[in-house]
């Protein structure tokens, strides 16, 4: 919540035309994130909501990384969303494999 948080407070500081593009792509996959989040928790099968949720999750951040290397956000704001969103990622990341690995043992 804290990263989609700082991304709402940043996104008002792009320019035009990399904000209704770029801009609206990266709000969109934050909410798909969250929503495939919140559709594991709930799920019996949690694999392929968390295995989407981390691909969309991936593609989040590289659209991210276009939009600094467009100069359309500055360093700072990219740093600072960065560490959020690689802590997010880490969460992910550790959720999705003891998921798979249990889904394996259970094999």
């Amino acid at each position: 919540m804290a990263a989609y948080k700082l991304w709402h407070e940043f996104k008002v500081h792009i320019p035009k035309i990399p904000r209704y593009s770029l801009g609206v792509k990266i709000d969109c996959l934050f909410t798909e994130v969250v929503e495939l989040v919140f559709g594991a928790l709930s799920a019996k099968n949690k694999l392929p909501f968390l295995e989407t949720a981390t691909r969309k999750f991936d593609t989040l951040k590289f659209m991210l990384q276009v939009l600094w290397r467009l100069h359309a956000i500055d360093d700072k704001k990219y740093t600072i969303l960065s560490e959020e969103l690689g802590e997010i990622g880490r969460q992910l990341g550790g959720w999705l494999r003891k998921t798979d690995d249990r889904e394996n043992s259970a094999r």
